[in-house]
């Protein structure tokens, strides 16, 4: 029994892929004293059982870059360790059965070829050259990608531990974590127990750097140093057949619209499922002992799959059943895993929560998590799985089990755009939820909270009806993003994030951190970007001044976590300041529209013209018998206010809105239409169009930076590119056809060749069609007028559809209609 060091520079927790892929890749980036810690066996909790599929694309490029990286690790490190791995590259293929799954499946093909990775769609008849024994006759179309393929999963997890060992690492079994020690919010050390001779041996490993890649325990074990990690483990069934005489060799197989997929190997064939309604497992905890554990078989749920499987490879029907398996995976509220280092624990990393992609993801998550922890900042954008974005609520576990039964089936249910999760919903409430709710609305979920998307009229049941092309919602939104540009709307956005800064630092700490100059008089309102050292994007927010030592930062609801720990990092240790979170505190009603000041003057005193009241200005204001805190600013690019006001008055306020604008017409409105109007005015939209990777200049947000003023994150990183010049521009694009539609990740093709993907879409009604941002990049310092001179093209499902294009927002260019 090998002894354990007394410190090390990093110590990992679970033996599973995941936790051999960091391990592996701190070693390869020369961190020799690298402990990693396994309580059973390595391999023991879901590795072992996993079906190894390697699929390269996933849903955005980053991701994906990580399940490329992932399938060409995995090719090497055979030759590398000398341990079989399994890994072969026989390809993939998704077959669709309805016409709305094969515009899902063509646009993913059209986002593979922006991605770089080989593609083909193919008819039913190439698909049954690829696979002679499907029945081929029902289905609307299939993609094909050939460099697809799959693995010997327990065999890759070995052969990452073996390359670890042999760069330095130590990887020990039988090992049980039972605490992580932490003094002025930083992680100390690794407490551990293990079998001795005679009775348990103990001890410590001092570290300040621990990464939790338990798997299935990773929320029990964060939860023991109060770090929320939201995940549940699910049964996840999969049968293997008896050895089926020429059965050859074959790709990957997915059916989706049948929730199945099968994979060749060996002569066998594996069928596992990812059903609509999953089961929770593990309520109660996960047993001590468990190890290589198998759950019981539950035929009677695995059967409908099995059927519709046998009608679609009748040689099924004739194979015998060598195995029926049953085992755990864990799963997240949002089918995403988990990266980086939690908010609430300075040195506590986490990789987990793979969501039945563990196998494809973990060697580029690996690698990703070990250069970010080895530099301090990710490799690239991956806001998508950033533990960050986890609210804190969302370790309930009652809320968990809902949630998580309904996650593993939308891994193959239709990824229709604005497609809202059924369960656990309802968490978080504006004040005005019922108002809204008795009025039509119709709600979606954002980082738990209950936000109206569009209103339902008078005989119109508020529900989604989904579809990739004008949803039964599209005309309703259309009347409210109209009503907005022309009369006056009224819409909650409460979710906010509002963060309170206070203190006698209060303005020096967040001058270090925000682009823009926030060292204005008292009601004043700035827009700006906390930049990291690349000149990246880390927050977009506004940053309201209300006394001499108090400011508001106002935040998206998804990222107001992220935000707040950024800060966290950025404010030195002696500084006098304080952050509270106010969230709850405050409801925030948005009354925007040319007709807005009429409304608010038919309900306050408040003078409210541009003199007395001029764009950027907060102050507070009487409405009916309540107060507000008038924000003037808007992100549908109107006329407007946001209206902060404290929960216990939301309700009186929006009916005294309410009432004063219903002879100005005034409509209620929902967040389908916010997002419309601020894409016809190219606002960006975070983690979508700007995100840490993207220069705050190549994204078009210079004016909001101020480089005479002190030293601040990211100035060096913006005098750099100002001297270099910029190697690509976002640019707005507008489709001349009226008819198609734009949501995101679609292909910009510039004079015929594919340059980049569409960042967000949506309709731009007053533009009179489909709208989108994108990355176009711009070699050897070319000018903004050659850029724009090109022809441009929208690749949509493998269609392309013209397009305008410009760099100024094609409504309001000038911004004239926020100061009326």
């Amino acid at each position: 029994m090998a002894a354990l060091p007394r410190h090390a520079r990093a110590v990992i927790i679970g033996g599973g892929v995941s936790g051999c892929s960091v391990a592996y890749h701190l070693a390869k980036l020369g961190w020799k004293d690298v402990v990693l810690l396994e309580r059973k066996q390595l391999t023991c909790g879901t590795t072992w059982h996993a079906a190894g599929l390697i699929g390269q694309l996933r849903a955005s490029l980053n991701l994906t870059r990580l399940a490329k990286y992932s399938a060409d690790l995995y090719v090497r490190l055979e030759e590398e360790t000398g341990i079989a791995t399994g890994m072969r590259q026989n390809g993939s293929i998704t077959v669709a059965l309805t016409d709305e799954r094969k515009e899902e499946i063509y646009r993913q093909a059209s986002l593979a070829r922006a991605f770089d990775v080989d593609v083909m769609e193919i008819t039913p008849s190439e698909t049954k050259a690829l696979y002679p024994h499907l029945n081929v006759s029902d289905m609307t179309g299939a993609v094909h990608l050939p460099l697809d393929g799959q693995c010997d999963p327990a065999n890759i997890a070995l052969a990452l531990a073996k390359g670890a060992r042999q760069n330095g690492a130590l990887l020990a079994e039988g090992v049980k974590v039972t605490g992580v020690s932490s003094a002025n919010g930083r992680v100390t050390g690794v407490s551990w127990e293990r079998d001795g001779e005679s009775e348990p041996e103990r001890g410590v490993i001092a570290s300040d750097i621990v990464i939790n890649c338990a798997g299935m325990w990773a929320r029990e074990l964060g939860a023991m140093s109060g770090v929320t990690i939201p995940l549940h483990a699910c049964e996840h069934f999969y049968i293997v057949t008896e050895p089926i005489p020429d059965l050859g060799a074959l790709p990957v197989l997915r059916v989706p619209d049948e929730c199945a997929y099968y994979k060749e190997d060996a002569g066998k064939m594996l069928l596992g499922a990812f059903e609509p309604v999953a089961k929770p497992w593990g309520m109660d905890g996960i047993p001590e002992d468990f190890c290589f554990d198998q759950l019981p078989e539950d035929f009677d749920h695995f059967e409908p799959i099995l059927e519709q499987a046998v009608a679609r490879m009748p040689l099924l029907g004739e194979a015998g059943i060598h195995t029926f398996f049953n085992g755990p995976e864990s799963f997240t509220p949002d089918d995403l895993y988990y990266l980086g280092e939690a908010p609430e624990l300075h040195g506590y990393w986490v990789a987990a929560g793979y969501n039945s992609i563990g196998i494809v993801s973990s060697g580029g998550a690996g690698m990703a998590l070990a250069q970010w922890i080895a530099d301090g900042e990710a490799p690239f954008d991956l806001w998508e799985v950033d533990i960050r974005r986890v609210q804190p609520f969302q370790k309930n576990r009652h809320y968990l089990q809902h949630r998580v039964s309904e996650t593993l089936g939308l891994l193959y249910a239709d990824h229709f755009p604005y497609r809202q999760p059924a369960s656990a919903r309802g968490v978080r409430r504006s004040p005005i939820h019922g108002h809204l709710k008795a009025r039509g609305a119709c709600f979606g979920e954002t980082a738990g909270w209950e936000r109206a998307n569009w209103f339902a009229p008078e005989g119109v049941t508020p529900e989604y009806r989904y579809s990739w092309q004008r949803q039964n919602w599209f005309g309703h939104s259309r009347a409210e993003h109209m009503t907005v540009r022309e009369g006056v709307g009224l819409f909650d956005m409460t979710s906010f994030g509002k963060l309170r800064v206070e203190g006698r630092d209060a303005e020096a700490v967040l001058n270090r951190i925000c682009g823009n100059d926030i060292a204005v008089p008292p009601g004043r309102l700035v827009y700006t970007q906390w930049l990291n050292a690349r000149g990246g994007i880390e927050a977009d927010l506004t940053v309201a001044r209300l006394s001499d030592t108090a400011f508001l930062v106002v935040t998206p609801a998804a990222t107001v976590q992220r935000d707040r720990a950024w800060l966290h990092r950025h404010t030195p240790e002696d500084a006098h300041i304080v952050v509270t979170d106010v969230t709850a505190g405050e409801a925030v009603l948005c009354v925007m529209g040319p007709k807005s000041r009429a409304v608010l003057n038919a309900c306050s005193p408040a003078d409210l013209s541009n003199e007395a009241f001029p764009f950027g200005t907060v102050r507070e204001i009487e409405i009916g018998m309540g107060l507000a805190r008038a924000h003037r600013v808007s992100y549908v690019g109107e006329l407007g206010w946001e209206l902060y006001v404290s929960a216990d008055m939301a309700a009186h306020v929006f009916e005294t809105l309410e009432e004063a604008g219903a002879s100005h017409g005034l409509k209620l409105c929902g967040l389908h239409m916010m997002d419309s109007c601020r894409i016809e005015k190219a606002f960006r939209h975070f983690g979508h169009d700007i995100t840490d990777e993207d220069h705050v200049l190549e994204a078009g947000l210079g004016f909001a930076v101020r480089t005479r003023k002190p030293d601040f994150l990211g100035r060096d990183a913006v005098l750099r590119k100002r001297d270099e010049g910029l190697s690509r521009r976002l640019l707005q694009f507008r489709l001349r056809d009226p008819e198609p539609l734009l949501f995101h990740n679609e292909p910009i093709v510039r004079d015929g060749e594919m340059v980049g993907y569409l960042t967000s879409g949506n309709y731009g009604h007053a533009l009179g069609g489909a709208v989108g941002l994108g990355y176009v990049p711009c070699p050897d310092g070319e000018s903004v007028e050659a850029q724009l001179a090109s022809g441009y093209e929208i690749e949509i499902a493998g269609t392309r559809v013209a397009a305008d294009v410009s760099l100024k927002p094609m409504y309001d260019p000038a911004a004239e209609r926020v100061r009326m």
